[in-house]
C-alpha cells in the first residue's frame, strides 16, 4: 500500500480491524458449532444432569436429538476451512 493510499484510506481503518475480529469471532463460534468433541461434551453434560436430576427425561430427550442432530451433521459435512483459503487460493 503506498503512502497517499494508506493516507487516503487511514480514516476507515478502525472500520476494517472491527471487521476483522468480527470475522474471526464469527470463525470460532462456527468451529465450536460444528466441534463433534465439543458436541460429545455436551451430550456427557447432559447425561450427568439426567442421573442427578436437574431436567426431566423430556428436557433430556429434546436436547439430546438436537445435539445428536448438530453432531450428525458436523460429522458429515468437510471441517470449515480458513476463508482466506478459500478466497485467495
Amino acid at each position: 500500500m503506498g503512502l497517499i493510499t494508506g493516507l487516503l484510506t487511514l480514516p476507515i481503518a478502525p472500520v476494517r480491524g472491527v471487521v476483522w475480529v468480527a470475522e474471526k469471532l464469527q470463525d470460532a463460534a462456527e468451529r465450536e458449532l460444528h466441534d463433534p468433541a465439543v458436541l460429545r461434551t455436551q451430550l456427557a453434560v447432559l447425561n450427568k444432569e439426567l442421573e442427578d436430576g436437574f431436567i426431566s427425561l423430556e428436557e433430556f430427550e429434546r436436547e439430546e436429538e438436537r445435539l445428536l442432530d448438530r453432531l450428525d451433521a458436523a460429522t458429515a459435512r468437510p471441517a470449515p476451512r480458513d476463508r482466506r483459503c478459500l478466497t485467495h487460493g
